[in-house]
């Protein structure tokens, strides 16, 4: 079922499916909440799983400030709020990481378990960040050149995502029409310009929630290395032969990952 919901004034398009203990799923860029559509049904057969545009992405409102790290932690706790849960198990992906980790560091007592997956500002291999992030960067560039170019651009991401494979013709439409127009656009670009104050914030975080790290193609291991001195309790998985959109490329190895870590909310009996 797809949702509006109110939080933390703005509007989040949210799929929700499921009952029992919530999962909040957060996706990166250039996708939306679609990102988990192999992987939502699994994981509603146990959990009442949560999952929402970002702000200012997919059919979520889009503002003109608020993608810095510190805000997002704040979107993702208001969701919660208004939809009645106190914890949740934080599931994040590229862009969401950052806001995700926060959450989890500000209020450690609403993140049951944390798995984050691929990328967190500042935590590149040798060589630094990719090209994308200069290019996005810059304040009003990329939706510029891009605007008319949007189906070209995402399918790029998404097949160097997935080593080639690319994803299912409908969720390439669905991503492609998230991304399209100049406000889309910069909306997506606006958290890359806001990652200097995001790193700023992560930089003072301290994780004490049970944490996954999960790597695949390029950034490997990269993301657990970064996590090690911030982790009281950080277990890492790489996912040979994965590309970066970890949940459409190999869903089921990500569930044969997810099930187990997530299962012990289960068997503790948290609600």
């Amino acid at each position: 079922m797809i949702r509006q919901v109110e939080a933390n004034g703005v509007r989040l398009n949210v799929a929700v499916a499921g009952s029992g203990p919530a999962v909040l799923l957060l996706h990166g860029f250039p996708h939306t909440w679609q990102l988990w559509r192999e992987v939502l049904p699994t994981l509603a057969e146990q959990y009442r799983v949560i999952a929402p545009d970002l702000r200012g992405l997919g059919g979520s409102s889009r503002p003109a400030d608020g993608f810095d790290a510190g805000t997002t932690a704040a979107d993702f706790s208001a969701l919660l709020d208004a939809l009645g849960e106190p914890s949740a198990a934080v599931v994040a992906i590229d862009l969401s990481v950052a806001g995700a980790l926060l959450l989890a560091a500000r209020e450690p007592e609403r993140v049951r378990r944390l798995v984050l997956m691929e990328s967190l500002p500042g935590g590149f291999p040798a060589g630094g960040p990719p090209w994308w992030f200069g290019f996005h960067a810059v304040p009003g560039l990329a939706e510029t050149i891009l605007n008319g170019h949007e189906a070209e651009y995402v399918g790029w991401f998404l097949d160097q995502g997935t080593l080639g494979r690319g994803v299912p013709p409908e969720i390439q439409a669905a991503f492609t029409d998230a991304y399209t127009g100049p406000d889309a656009l910069r909306c997506a670009f606006d958290y890359y310009r806001a990652m200097p104050e995001s790193v700023r914030q992560v930089n003072a975080a301290r994780l004490t929630v049970p944490t996954m790290a999960i790597g695949a193609h390029p950034i490997g291991a990269a993301l657990e290395k970064q996590l090690r001195p911030i982790a009281d309790d950080l277990v890492g998985q790489v996912l040979p032969g994965c590309g970066h959109l970890i949940p459409l490329d190999r869903p089921r190895e990500l569930l044969d990952l997810l099930l187990p870590f997530l299962a012990r909310d289960i068997l503790s009996g948290c609600r």
